[in-house]
């Protein structure tokens, strides 16, 4: 089909993404785009999930290749403020400097010690090894080794701390293993231009929970990729989100996004809610960004009144004016995927980042972290969010900075992913056969992968 995107409009006559969006006001042209090409519908190999050669590949032929995103520029604000970065056994250490953000290789040169322990961030004049106390100027030059006169055949000029190339966007900090290839900005390729009007500068990490699955790390991130699943695994959300209406978006090799609205049934349900009702109940990601439900004027939405709501809070609290911005912008889930595994959602009232990451050197185990974001408070008083690690028999619901339906969901789609991958080892046929529209952007995400794979990129 050239246009698969003709599917929902057939399916669904004015209740695409597109028609609820419009019904309160005209969008921007970012919204108003629509790109889904044709694609190869192959079958997708499960080995790309279960096998070694194939994880050890990506991480050489992939990983190493692309920019990845790190942490938020307000964990480095700071002369002297560290962040660590691991990727399956690759470490770097993120340090500010007096004028720049600079990268490193987590490595001592004299021993190959970490620098700076997995998971911290925080606070140090240089970089001193723990073992042997070699160090290193925040600029990467060598300061001080112990005993120097056992070590005159160093030459101290060589010995600066190989760089990663570090850069930020929006207040998204990235590294790139990569010495050469695009800037950061060129491999975003259509984003900058779609968030020119959605600034997160002035946002910060308010909880961060990471949990710990039995899950390949493509597997995880495919969960958050369609909706087909929402009328079967979260049934309860049926009632005012929409699903198999949802509009998927094929930009270019490194970004996708779907649009998801809030506050409208999804298309498998045979109810008719009053726009009264679909309030009462409207799901939001962040609820205390919205506070206490009101009551829906006459002639106007449910949306339209959580929107405002937003607005006026949003310009109460923290001084920030969206009265330009329309009613999805505000409340809807606007998912922007950008390759390989990482999610961001714009709209204030589902302001999120999603990331997910092999768990150490393991083909089986992967990570899956929420970050929710926040405004930062008018007096310039904030704490970013230390990790909340948990197992992957920890539910997300027992997490309290998580918004109590945000975790259900997040439960729900976590406690299917080792069925999937146990299924996937279980499988004869040892693929999988995506839909046109609905898991378009899977199919997508493999097809990126191959270009790296394969030496195209």
């Amino acid at each position: 089909m050239d246009d698969p995107q003709q599917l929902g409009r057939d399916h669904y006559p004015g209740n695409t993404w597109q028609d609820i969006a419009r019904a309160d006001g005209d969008l921007p042209p970012v919204l108003r785009e629509q790109s889904n090409p044709p694609q190869n519908l192959r079958d997708i190999p499960f080995d790309r999930y279960t096998s070694q050669p194939w994880f050890d590949a990506e991480i050489e032929r992939m990983w190493k290749r692309t920019w990845l995103y790190a942490c938020r520029a307000e964990q480095l604000a700071e002369e002297g403020d560290f962040f660590v970065f691991d990727l399956a056994r690759l470490s770097v250490v993120i340090v500010r400097t007096a004028d720049r953000l600079r990268a490193y290789f987590n490595s001592c040169l004299h021993r190959g010690t970490k620098l700076k322990p997995s998971g911290t961030a925080g606070w140090s004049p240089t970089l001193k090894c723990p073992y042997h106390a070699w160090e290193w100027s925040l600029d990467g030059q060598i300061r001080n080794i112990p005993c120097d006169w056992e070590f005159t055949h160093v030459d101290r000029a060589a010995n600066c701390l190989p760089q990663v190339r570090v850069d930020s966007w929006n207040g998204f900090v990235f590294i790139s293993f990569r010495a050469d290839g695009p800037s950061l900005l060129e491999y975003l390729e259509v984003l900058p231009d779609h968030f020119r009007n959605w600034d997160l500068t002035g946002w910060y990490v308010h909880a961060h929970v990471r949990k710990h699955l039995n899950a390949n790390w493509k597997l995880a991130q495919e969960a958050f990729m369609e909706a087909y699943h929402t009328p079967f695994v979260h049934p309860e959300m049926t009632n005012v989100v929409g699903d198999h209406n949802m509009q998927h978006d094929i930009f270019s090799d490194h970004v996708s996004r779907d649009l998801c609205a809030m506050g409208t049934p999804s298309p498998t349900v045979s109810r008719q809610f009053t726009q009264q009702e679909l309030l009462d109940q409207m799901l939001v990601g962040d609820g205390a960004m919205i506070g206490k439900r009101a009551m829906v004027p006459e002639g106007k939405t449910a949306r339209w009144v959580m929107a405002e709501r937003l607005k006026a809070q949003m310009l109460a609290e923290y001084g920030l004016d969206y009265s330009g911005h329309s009613v999805p912008e505000m409340i809807d889930s606007l998912k922007y995927n950008v390759f390989p595994n990482v999610i961001f959602y714009p709209a204030p009232g589902l302001c999120l980042i999603q990331r997910f990451l092999p768990d150490g050197h393991d083909k089986d185990r992967a990570t899956f972290e929420q970050m929710v974001l926040r405004p930062k408070p008018r007096d310039g008083q904030f704490t970013t969010a230390d990790v909340i690690d948990i197992a992957e028999d920890v539910p997300f619901a027992s997490v309290p900075e998580v918004d109590p339906f945000l975790a259900s969901v997040l439960d729900q789609d976590t406690d299917i992913m080792r069925w999937q991958l146990e299924g996937m080892y279980a499988s004869d046929k040892g693929a999988q056969s995506l839909s046109l529209y609905q898991e378009s952007r899977i199919r997508h995400l493999h097809d990126t992968l191959d270009k790296y794979m394969d030496g195209r990129k």
